[in-house]
């Protein structure tokens, strides 16, 4: 694929050039800013410490909403379900986190 396909984008002061269709690339955009802003969002929490594990808790965080809003549309019977696993889930990221942080500061 030739350069003019490539996107360059900014996560975290980071500069990732990616190769996609050029009608996607207002969406990839859209995307990365998005990321970008719940990564600086967790970032400044000042919770969690480290890129790749601020990745994780902005994808955790991320699904979670995705899984809300879908359950929402769908509105069927015992969707709660996923919700209610990933909010489990996103808990145990946090509190293995906290615990992280505080052996790490004790």
């Amino acid at each position: 694929m030739s350069s003019s396909n490539s996107v360059t984008v900014q996560i975290l002061d980071k500069d990732y050039s990616i190769i996609c269709p050029p009608e996607e690339r207002n969406n990839l955009v859209s995307a990365a800013r998005y990321l970008d802003s719940k990564m600086r969002e967790i970032r400044s929490s000042g919770k969690v410490i480290g890129a790749d594990r601020i990745a994780v808790m902005a994808a955790l965080n991320i699904t979670h909403e995705m899984l809300h809003r879908q359950e929402d549309r769908n509105d069927t019977p015992g969707g709660g379900t996923s919700r209610e696993q990933v909010r489990d889930l996103l808990e145990r990221v946090d509190q293995a986190l906290a615990d992280d942080a505080g052996t790490k500061n004790g």
